[in-house]
């Protein structure tokens, strides 16, 4: 790993590629760190931290993701090695998603964010001393 100082200014292109540098354009972690850290993909990693689902199952359990988004998302997130989708020989056909261990990696990882996040959402709304008012009208709603 490149230590906090160096800058993706000053780290050769095949450095980056080799050891992962966010911020050079062509630097393949960008787009995985974007898959992990988009709005669904942390929200499937965080569903998928406590147990498999399948894929009805985990896109009630994920509000609001439309049936092609999730799909979208748990393809990209199978591509890079975070999720395992295992189908069954079954009929009817089944689908099981679950964590693989470089998924539980990230899952450790996003969910002290989520946890300061679900506690702070009153500082970080409405008025920024917790009284949210109309500010965001969907809290507490579901889909």
């Amino acid at each position: 790993m490149k230590s906090p100082s160096q800058h993706s200014n000053s780290t050769p292109l095949s450095t980056a590629l080799r050891e992962g540098d966010l911020m050079a354009v062509a630097c393949p972690s960008r787009e995985i760190f974007r898959h992990i850290t988009s709005r669904w993909g942390a929200m499937v990693i965080l569903a998928l931290e406590v147990r498999t689902y399948r894929f009805s199952e985990l896109r009630r359990r994920i509000g609001g993701v439309s049936e092609r988004m999730l799909a979208h998302t748990l393809h990209l997130l199978e591509g890079n090695h975070l999720i395992l989708r295992q189908a069954h020989a079954v009929v009817p056909p089944h689908v099981d998603y679950s964590l693989t261990d470089l998924g539980r990696e990230a899952a450790i990882l996003l969910r002290p964010l989520a946890d300061w996040v679900e506690s702070n959402v009153h500082r970080m709304i409405g008025d920024g001393n917790g009284v949210a008012g109309e500010i965001y009208p969907r809290a507490g709603k579901s889909n």
